[in-house]
């Protein structure tokens, strides 16, 4: 039995099951304080293991920052995050009970990692994906691998151009204000407008200056990583007509420098919404899991 969880910002998903493709077990609950939520997924996999099997390993897609070094003694734990109460909340030793091992990376990576074996990434060479919800993240995969320096990615605080006279809203990030995040992800969107971007008519300001700030970030990503395709996930891509308004200014501010490979064109067919829907997060955290165990199995035959 393979263990997984995407935990987000707002929202954390269990899951348990024999593969990434046959969930067994189920269940999503409100992200509270880490004591609450360490013991409501606990609890899950109790009554989960009880009535499946034993796990053998589980998967964390996390909401960062968080340390996804394996060989930090640290590793697993929240470090300095938006999200109030979680900094140095551990799921290594949250999860330790169940006495399996416990793979960790972030929650981009991991919906990247579903989307790269099962979804619209499949067996590209180098794939890019983004969310934007209550945070704004960014992973990269090379070969189906994460890549990462002395941490996993964090490109939702990059600084995009503010135009305070066009948009005064100072940004809500407690530690950048008016990083890429703190403007353009679900709750800024609210605490401008009141509304979430879905519930706004589609000729709202809101689109354009929400497609302004998350081109500087598919530019960003396609001038240093070169993907094969740009995957925009989350909560805040389900608003209509938002992934075409992405790819027209997108192409703007490339400004036909890249004249072969994927990101030429009108983008339609590189910059797209995950083909998983919502349950890219949860399949790539099973995923994660999964290959823990395949590797450990070929180091046993080896």
């Amino acid at each position: 039995m393979l263990g997984g969880i995407e935990a987000g910002g707002t929202k954390i998903n269990c899951a348990l099951g024999s593969s990434p493709d046959q969930i067994l077990a189920s269940k999503a609950f409100a992200t509270t304080d880490p004591a609450d939520t360490f013991q409501q997924v606990c609890t899950f996999f109790d009554t989960a293991q009880a009535s499946h099997g034993r796990i053998a390993a589980i998967g964390v897609a996390a909401f960062g920052p968080v340390d996804t070094d394996p060989g930090s003694p640290s590793y697993g734990t929240v470090l300095r995050t938006p999200k109030q109460g979680w900094s140095g909340a551990s799921w290594v030793d949250a999860l330790r009970r169940f006495r399996c091992p416990v793979v960790v990376d972030s929650d981009v990576n991991g919906a990247a990692l579903a989307e790269w074996q099962r979804g619209a990434g499949k067996d590209l060479r180098t794939l890019a994906y983004v969310t934007v919800g209550t945070g704004i993240g960014a992973g990269i995969l090379q070969n189906g691998r994460s890549l990462f320096g002395t941490g996993h990615y964090e490109m939702g605080h990059i600084y995009p151009p503010h135009d305070y006279e066009s948009d005064p809203f100072p940004g809500r990030c407690p530690f950048h204000k008016d990083c890429l995040e703190g403007l353009a992800s679900g709750p800024a969107i609210i605490d401008r407008w009141g509304l979430n971007l879905s519930e706004m008519p589609s000729g709202h300001a809101a689109f354009a200056l929400q497609a302004s700030y998350l081109a500087h970030l598919a530019a960003t990503i396609t001038l240093t990583h070169m993907p094969d395709r740009l995957i925009f996930g989350g909560s805040v891509m389900k608003a209509p007509g938002l992934h075409e308004r992405l790819r027209v200014a997108t192409r703007m501010l490339l400004a036909g420098y890249l004249s072969a490979g994927p990101a030429t064109g009108d983008l339609a067919d590189y910059i797209v919404p995950p083909a998983l829907g919502d349950l890219a997060g949860i399949t790539g955290a099973l995923a994660m899991a999964e290959a823990h165990v395949g590797d450990a199995h070929t180091r046993r035959l080896n």
